[in-house]
């Protein structure tokens, strides 16, 4: 099968990753902040499976831009990162935010530390039958340290650190996501997913173009080659592989991390299963780089809207534009944030437009499949453990 449309990433000019300098005149802003952060993301679909987000969030007030893509498996130019590589970055980034502030608060001293984390998720089913459905499964996490803690006091601590972080929210329970759908200028109402109440938010339509890049001294994003090979259960490395019409596969996503001289975390994504490119990514709590909740929040719209597209190029329907506009609540971290508590986050609250030529019951069953086989809207409604293992160095 052919690459699926142009590279509008790769020849844009524009760096991948870069803050806003005028989000107020692009036009977006935070939601109410009701628990301790909370981000509006904006994104829309520029060709094939790239995808251009904006997100917004009321705690730092720094607005990003950040772009993604796919690899081979999904016909795609390869020019940014998946949508899951961004889920596991922030994921990785939060969990040492919260490791760290929580050696800072107990007065411990972490002389080495580096965090490898593995991300699983599944696909099953048909979607000529509309059975293909997405799974999330529970993560590892391998920490690399030097302390002074003995090995009780280690595993207790790092619980403690993993709990608080803000994306503890989303793993633990199981959250309905709330929807809202727009076709061609007019709501409609959801069929099976649950509907947002209130009213459909203004479409966002083109105000990406009107993003300003901040000046930038840092390269906050960029492919670091080929990840390391590893046997997968159920993996896959054809290309088009991941358009096939009955699908029983795992996805492995990683990510290592480490604390830069600076304070930057400079975090690897491998991508195992479908095989890729690994990316790096930089991030950083203080506006210097996107944030654990900016990443992760992007994660989950880029995912989303890739289900959209793959759907509807499997089904060969008509859908030549679309663009979410999508909220997350977190809580601040229990030890960055200084609460005591574990991270919490209510349901994703998620408008979509569509336009399209297809008939109303058409556009919302593409919202139903796109949710039933998003990755990260399953990684929200599973109760998920972070399994751990501690390796001193």
């Amino acid at each position: 099968m052919a690459t699926l449309g142009e590279n509008i990433i790769g020849n844009s000019g524009l760096p991948p990753f870069f803050k806003v300098a005028n989000a107020d005149t692009v036009g977006i802003d935070a939601p109410q902040n009701r628990k301790g952060d909370a981000l509006r993301t904006w994104v829309r679909s520029l060709s094939g499976f790239q995808k251009e987000a904006l997100i917004r969030s009321a705690k730092t007030g720094d607005t990003w831009r950040l772009v993604s893509d796919e690899g081979p498996y999904l016909n795609g130019h390869d020019a940014a990162p998946c949508p899951l590589a961004f889920l596991s970055s922030g994921m990785v980034a939060s969990f040492m935010n919260e490791i760290l502030a929580l050696a800072k608060l107990q007065g411990i001293e972490i002389r080495k530390l580096k965090l490898i984390q593995d991300n699983y998720y599944t696909m099953q089913g048909s979607m000529m039958k509309r059975t293909m459905i997405g799974g999330a499964e529970n993560i590892d996490l391998q920490v690399e340290i030097d302390c002074d803690l003995n090995d009780a006091a280690l595993n207790e601590f790092l619980i403690n650190a993993t709990y608080a972080s803000p994306l503890n929210g989303l793993m633990r329970g199981q959250l309905e996501s709330l929807f809202k759908l727009g076709k061609n200028g007019q709501e409609l109402p959801t069929a099976k997913v649950a509907e947002l109440d209130g009213a459909l938010f203004p479409d966002p339509g083109n105000h990406f173009a009107k993003s300003i890049p901040s000046p930038a001294e840092l390269t906050l994003m960029q492919p670091v080659g080929k990840t390391p090979k590893k046997d997968v259960v159920k993996g896959t490395t054809a290309g088009g592989s991941s358009l096939s019409d009955e699908q029983d596969r795992r996805l492995n996503i990683g990510a290592v991390a480490v604390l830069r001289e600076d304070g930057i975390k400079d975090i690897q994504q491998m991508q195992y299963s479908p095989y890729g490119t690994s990316f790096r990514f930089l991030s950083s709590e203080d506006g210097r780089a996107p944030d654990a909740n900016t990443l992760i929040s992007a994660g989950i719209g880029f995912c989303f809207m890739t289900q959209f597209g793959r759907f509807v190029s499997m089904l060969n329907l008509d859908l030549p534009d679309y663009r979410i506009v999508q909220d997350t609540h977190f809580s601040l971290g229990g030890a960055s944030g200084g609460t005591g508590k574990a991270g919490e986050a209510d349901p994703i609250e998620t408008h979509v437009y569509l336009e399209t030529g297809e008939s109303d019951e058409t556009a919302q069953e593409m919202l139903d499949i796109s949710e039933q086989t998003c990755f990260l809207h399953a990684f929200c409604r599973t109760d998920l453990k972070t399994k751990l293992q501690v390796k001193r160095v």
